[in-house]
């Protein structure tokens, strides 16, 4: 049977972004990326819950199942909140998953994240992503060639949250001693192209060694997003030797980190084998250790409402509310709704004023009476304003309506640094 030799993981924040949405689950035999997006604080806060979502390990039947059962569930839980909190309007993430079993490994993915496989000197890709970019190519329009350096390659077309319900993609793979497994975020391979990710898993002497260098790579190209990188190994082990009582195996985990930080180091803590942890070992061959991501500050909830006090029974004359009046308030009432529904249709690109930051907005850039806004955030940028040229920077100040795509793609050539 197959069991992991040893794992490294990762979340390095960039050189770019103003916080990391990437979150990351590992508790061998079952390990997970996912990449937020929404902007401000909802992309991580999404990212966390996809995660979060694994802690129960999978439900009882196959792995198959169990994987899309986890996170059908938390597509669910991401819809609702994004729908009921103003803060997290919007917000969604990708997933990506695998799970070891005596023999497969399993792979569950949603998004533009990615899995690999590096075997015998041959790095595959795992999985297709969920993109604009990645449609194309799998119709046979671009080359992956193309798609590494089109502008649109991070829109994506399928995610966590966007949908009350999502489809989830599983492939289940023969696996064999000596394969190496990555996991990872796109803020590495939009940067790093694969032929140098092979490059760098063969040459580490370890697999911390080659992650650091995957993630250093990924910084010196511009580090424009989140880096997340999972790396594990499968041995092969014979019966006796997996189900051998008192078995130990280290495994690094996360300790005393921000939520705010790139992780800058490691802890190997001295410990023994609970009794959990050796039944786990003895039915799976793995270690059940957790190392995931520190969780983002909470998102302030909303206060409660309260029901309004039942009315008491009275015998004061009611007005009547002359016609006149409520063919008035109908038309604004009709006008409103009609501005309304416009909105939600547009988009604009400005700055946020708290922070600076270029943002896209959806609706129309006005304000009514009592404070009510005809546009809500859609998605933050990681560049401030201050460091658009000052040639370019009224096209980020101008408010002019522009489609979703339209919007979308002027925000990622400035994140690219395409703009002249």
């Amino acid at each position: 049977m197959l069991r992991i030799s040893e794992h490294w993981e990762e979340s390095d924040l960039g050189r770019q972004r103003q916080g990391n949405e990437d979150n990351l689950f590992v508790r061998a035999p079952l390990f997970a990326v996912a990449d937020g997006m929404g902007g401000a604080q909802a992309g991580e806060v999404a990212s966390e819950m996809a995660v979060d979502s694994f802690t129960s390990g999978l439900p009882e039947g196959s792995p198959s199942d169990g994987l899309r059962l986890i996170i059908e569930r938390a597509n669910r839980a991401i819809h609702d909140r994004s729908r009921t909190e103003a803060k997290t309007a919007g917000m969604g993430t990708t997933v990506t998953a695998a799970y070891v079993g005596e023999r497969e490994v399993t792979i569950a993915h949603v998004g533009d994240s990615r899995a690999y496989l590096l075997r015998d000197g041959d790095l595959t890709r795992l999985t297709k992503d969920h993109s604009l970019v990645g449609e194309l190519v799998e119709r046979g329009k671009l080359t992956e060639e193309q798609a590494e350096m089109h502008p649109q390659r991070s829109v994506i077309t399928r995610a966590l949250g966007s949908e009350p319900d999502v489809e989830v993609d599983i492939e289940v793979y023969h696996a064999r001693a000596g394969d190496l497994f990555m996991l990872n975020s796109d803020g590495l391979t939009s940067m790093v192209q694969e032929p140098r990710v092979k490059h760098i898993l063969e040459a580490g002497a370890s697999l911390e060694q080659a992650g650091r260098e995957l993630i250093a790579a990924a910084n010196e190209a511009g580090g424009r997003d989140n880096i997340t990188v999972i790396l594990f190994r499968l041995e092969e082990v014979d019966g006796a030797q997996a189900t051998e009582p008192g078995a130990t195996i280290e495994y690094e985990t996360w300790e005393g980190e921000a939520a705010s930080e790139p992780r800058q180091g490691v802890t190997r803590p001295e410990s023994t084998v609970s009794d959990e942890a050796e039944a786990e070992y003895r039915r799976t061959g793995t270690m059940a250790l957790s190392a995931v991501k520190p969780r983002a500050e909470p998102i302030e909830e909303p206060p409660q409402r309260t029901a309004p006090l039942p009315q008491t029974a009275s015998k004061k004359r009611r007005r009547r509310i002359p016609g006149a009046v409520i063919a008035v308030l109908i038309a604004l009432a009709i006008v409103l709704a009609g501005l309304w529904t416009a909105s939600r249709a547009v988009y604009f690109v400005g700055v946020d004023d708290a922070s600076g930051i270029v943002t896209i907005y959806r609706g129309v850039p006005y304000e009514l009476p009592f404070g009510i806004k005809l546009y809500q955030r859609d998605y933050t940028s990681g560049v401030r304003l201050e460091q658009v040229s000052t040639a370019r920077r009224a096209t980020f100040t101008d408010h002019k309506l522009r489609s979703r795509d339209d919007a979308k793609n002027l925000v990622i050539e400035l994140e690219r640094g395409r703009l002249e």
